[in-house]
């Protein structure tokens, strides 16, 4: 197998909810399908996103792939592609001038998967098909009484888990969001917050302890402080002892080693490109720290969670993203299942290409109703 052609769909609409965190929000959803096209006809399935601007013109992103991602790729086989090494020097070490990168270990290893006719996470060496789910709100910019639905809904379909933004400037609204969390929730619930780098370490040790005698136990703190403070990770890690530090998701491969080699986190989140996940989590492995994996585009991430044994738990944030695909990854009971399709298990739906694509840029008070996503409550809407 070997690849012959390459399409790339774009799409831009509006989100069934605003996201975002202490420091963004985000109200539209830009995306673009990149499909590595094969010999024998098979398809590779990856995803280009950008989160706070629109993307190019289709035009212009077939433009820069053709002239900076395409000729390494013509006529290369995938299963090759998925475990060669560069060696960047100089000039040579930049990335993509558009997010291919991604968007092409994806879609190169759906495609050597395939070639093998096994589930990408069997391809990875799986032992299980499930990992346990996390209902994440994304939830900083949504009122009390919308974060209360939410979560209410999370509950209701079977969460026993849940993760919520913090990191207001005023302390009382993040102890006010607890305590509406834990007024929602069933009892015995696991709670993590998410600071995005709001905090110092001093401050971030203040207020996790102050959460903890206002009666909360967290099972993790995610991102309290700015992600290459490794010394202040480690001290925070020492100063709250009864909860966990999360961190690392800000950081690529080798930033994430370097944290893991500086004692700043109790466990690693990871997401992202397949091959950079799997080997950070071999050193993870041999480090005995845990993993935890965040937000993937339409939960494909799956597939390194099954195939990790240091993955815990992956997160699900309730995107408007699953009619893009004909079968989006099935979550049900507080858990992810991987699908046994052969590779990564997600296809195009045609029906989408056709009715959300975009190849031009649309301003915002063109993109209309944004697309209902049915894992989310219809009072949602």
């Amino acid at each position: 197998m070997r690849l012959a052609d390459f399409r790339i769909t774009r799409f831009q609409y509006a989100r069934d909810r605003v996201i975002g965190d202490s420091q963004v929000r985000i109200d539209d959803v830009n995306v673009a399908t990149l499909e590595l096209i094969a010999e024998d006809g098979q398809i590779g399935l990856g995803f280009i996103q950008t989160l706070f601007f629109p993307l190019p013109a289709v035009s212009e992103i077939e433009r820069v792939f053709r002239a900076e991602a395409w000729p390494a790729l013509e006529g290369q086989p995938p299963a090759g592609l998925v475990h060669r090494i560069g060696r960047p020097r100089g000039g040579n070490q930049r990335p993509y001038s558009l997010p291919f990168h991604e968007a092409l270990q994806v879609a190169a290893w759906d495609l050597a998967a395939k070639e093998v006719g096994l589930p990408l996470h069997r391809y990875l060496g799986s032992r299980r098909d499930r990992v346990r789910a996390y209902a994440s709100g994304l939830d900083f910019h949504l009122s009390d009484d919308e974060f209360v639905r939410f979560f209410a809904h999370a509950d209701a379909i079977g969460y026993r888990a849940f993760k919520i933004k913090v990191g207001h400037p005023d302390f009382d609204w993040d102890l006010n969001r607890l305590k509406l969390l834990a007024g929602t929730v069933r009892p015995g619930a696991k709670i993590m917050i998410d600071a995005n780098e709001a905090w110092g370490a001093k401050e971030a040790a203040a207020k996790i302890i102050a959460i903890r005698n206002a009666g909360y136990e967290l099972l993790w703190v995610e991102d309290p402080i700015l992600r290459n403070d490794f010394e202040g990770l480690r001290m925070l890690r020492e100063a709250v002892p009864f909860t966990m530090i999360n961190s690392g998701e800000y950081l690529d491969a080798a930033g994430k080693r370097q944290l893991l080699l500086a004692e700043g986190t109790d466990i690693l989140n990871v997401h992202g490109p397949v091959t950079d996940v799997m080997r950070i989590g071999w050193l993870a492995a041999e480090m005995g720290i845990p993993l935890s994996l965040g937000n993937t585009f339409l939960e494909m991430g799956i597939h390194v969670a099954c195939a990790l044994p240091e993955v815990e738990w992956l997160e699900y944030s309730f995107q408007n993203y699953d009619h893009l695909v004909d079968q989006p990854v099935e979550i049900r009971d507080g858990h992810a299942y991987a699908p046994d399709r052969p590779g990564h298990g997600l296809v195009l739906n045609e029906a989408a290409r056709r009715e959300w694509s975009r190849p031009e840029p649309l301003p915002r008070d063109q993109l209309g109703e944004a697309p209902f996503n049915p894992r989310v409550a219809p009072a949602r809407r």
